[in-house]
């Protein structure tokens, strides 16, 4: 099975290990990793994002790892649009985290229109962090949490700097 997902991953942190590991259950997986141009497009807020050789990076090693143990292969590839890769034929399986399940549906309805076959979309819980809020990038370069959700109450978060 060809799985793909997509997203910033800066940082990475358990919630996203959580859709990597998915993914990596389910078939030999593909992530879409938003360009330089995308990245500031797609977020809510206004924070710094690290370049996207530096995000690549730091992806590839997460992957390594992961696909090893799975026995999978895996790319990383360049996201230049939000509906990205997923609307390529090859794809069979779409992993999503609640509140990205939305833009799966529309990628369905961009890939019926081309003709291919409808993905499935798997739907991966959030990551709870210590609070029991959820994990994400956001908290954790505001310096609220680390990587894996504990709290943080002593550090600083990343500067905004370009």
């Amino acid at each position: 099975m060809n799985v793909a997902l997509g997203g910033t991953f800066d940082p990475i942190h358990d919630g996203h290990r959580a859709l990597f590991e998915r993914a990596f259950e389910l078939g030999d997986v593909t992530v879409g990793l938003t360009s330089d141009d995308l990245a500031p497009k797609t977020r809510h807020d206004q924070r710094h994002v690290r370049p996207f050789s530096e995000r690549k990076s730091a992806l590839a090693d997460e992957l390594a790892m992961l696909a090893a143990d799975q026995e999978r292969e895996w790319a990383v590839r360049e996201l230049t649009e939000p509906t990205g890769i997923a609307t390529e034929p090859q794809f069979d399986t779409l992993v999503v985290s609640p509140e990205t399940e939305t833009g799966g549906r529309r990628i369905n309805e961009i890939r019926e229109e081309r003709g291919h076959d409808p993905l499935e979309i798997e739907v991966v819980p959030h990551v709870r962090a210590e609070d029991g809020d959820i994990i994400s990038s956001t908290r954790i370069v505001e310096g609220e949490i680390d990587e894996h959700g504990n709290l943080t109450p002593n550090r600083t978060g990343r500067q905004n700097i370009s």
